[in-house]
């Protein structure tokens, strides 16, 4: 049985590990977090990668923890409402879709429990430092543990994946900016808002608020338009300096907002950005989800492609009877024109939502089974 390393216990690790030990591999799980990681924002899954979750065994699950939300309201950046809408909301689309909206979180564990009982080894509160591959294996080196050699390696730590970085080099020859930044962190209900999402907005800067966990919680998701800023992605009370600037000139609730989020036990702050690269495997290394191909939250569906390309590459490895490299170009040839659709819903119309038409493309451009040959 061929051992197989996944760096992330993210929404595509934790797909790829269960996977890859239903395709029979034996599968370890290297994280930096202490556990699987709490907070986020709520997120979408979508067309085919519903279709993930139920053969995963856990959509009926992910249903039941839904957001209930009744739809949403536009404010200008002092809090003035402009419209509303009892139809959709900006996260998550039409309410009357079949698609679903959860917190992060919860999707986590529910993969999380599903990856564990299959028999998956996981590293909490470790991470990688090297990768030295040699013609049986890649040793990988670990900040706590000993190193230890691996059949394959596989990348599913984020938009600043480590694998990405050491096996094919630094993070700048494949990231594009957005021209934005984005905190997400979890407060009180202050507002008292009843499964009601509110949007703030005026032309540099932008939030998004909604309750969750029965209206007892707020989920808060704070932007600004920014070229990109020079920052240490490990000083959070920088990235809140940065954030609190931002927003500064903005009304209403914001001060408030702004004091929350300094107080906030799992802030989260990054770029709106995107990975372009021209190959997601390079020897026994391969890339999935944001590690790879990351479309922003801007797309609406990084969790979609999250979910479809770790079924997909684990699918592929379980078929190719050891032949890794021809594993990984059948994994590259039927997710790149997925990802492309995806990535196109962030960049061909900035600053809006994409057509219904174009969203139905993206999220349903993809075939599960693969044909023969």
């Amino acid at each position: 049985m061929q051992n197989v390393l996944v760096s992330g216990a993210s929404v595509a690790g934790l797909t790829l590990a269960y996977w890859l030990r239903r395709n029979g591999f034996a599968a370890t799980v290297v994280e930096r977090s202490p556990a699987v990681r709490p907070g986020g924002q709520a997120i979408d899954v979508r067309g085919v990668a519903l279709d993930v979750l139920d053969r995963t065994g856990i959509l009926d699950e992910a249903r039941e923890v839904r957001t209930r939300m009744r739809g949403m309201a536009m404010l200008d950046g002092q809090g003035e409402e402009l419209w509303r809408s009892t139809e959709m909301t900006y996260s998550s689309g039409r309410l009357e879709s079949a698609d679903i909206e959860l917190l992060r979180e919860d999707l986590a564990m529910l993969l999380y429990r599903q990856a564990r009982d299959a028999g998956v080894e996981f590293l909490f509160d470790d991470s990688l430092t090297t990768l030295d591959e040699g013609a049986e294996g890649v040793r990988a080196g670990f900040e706590r543990g000993q190193d230890r050699t691996f059949d394959l390696v596989l990348g599913a730590d984020g938009l600043h994946s480590k694998v990405r970085q050491l096996a094919f080099g630094p993070e700048e020859r494949f990231i594009r900016h957005l021209g934005a930044y984005v905190t997400v962190f979890s407060t009180r209900n202050f507002l008292d808002l009843d499964n009601w999402q509110l949007w703030l907005n005026d032309d540099s800067a932008t939030y998004c608020l909604y309750p969750v966990r029965d209206n007892s919680e707020l989920r808060a998701t704070l932007g600004f338009r920014s070229e990109p800023i020079a920052y240490d992605h490990r000083d959070t009370e920088q990235q809140k300096a940065l954030m609190t600037a931002g927003l500064a000139h903005m009304g209403w609730e914001t001060p408030r907002l702004l004091d929350a989020m300094r107080q906030a036990p799992d802030f989260y702050f990054d770029s709106m950005a995107q990975i372009h690269m021209d190959r997601w495997s390079t020897g026994r290394v391969a890339l999935a989800g944001d590690a790879g191909y990351c479309a922003s939250p801007l797309s609406g569906q990084g969790t979609s492609l999250a979910l479809v390309g770790a079924y997909v590459l684990a699918a592929e490895l379980g078929g190719a009877d050891g032949d890794h490299p021809a594993a990984f170009a059948r994994y590259e040839a039927r997710m790149r024109p997925f990802v492309e659709l995806n990535q196109a819903l962030a960049t061909a119309n900035q600053g809006g939502m994409p057509s219904d038409e174009a969203l139905e493309e993206a999220k349903n451009g993809l075939a599960l089974d693969a044909p023969a040959g």
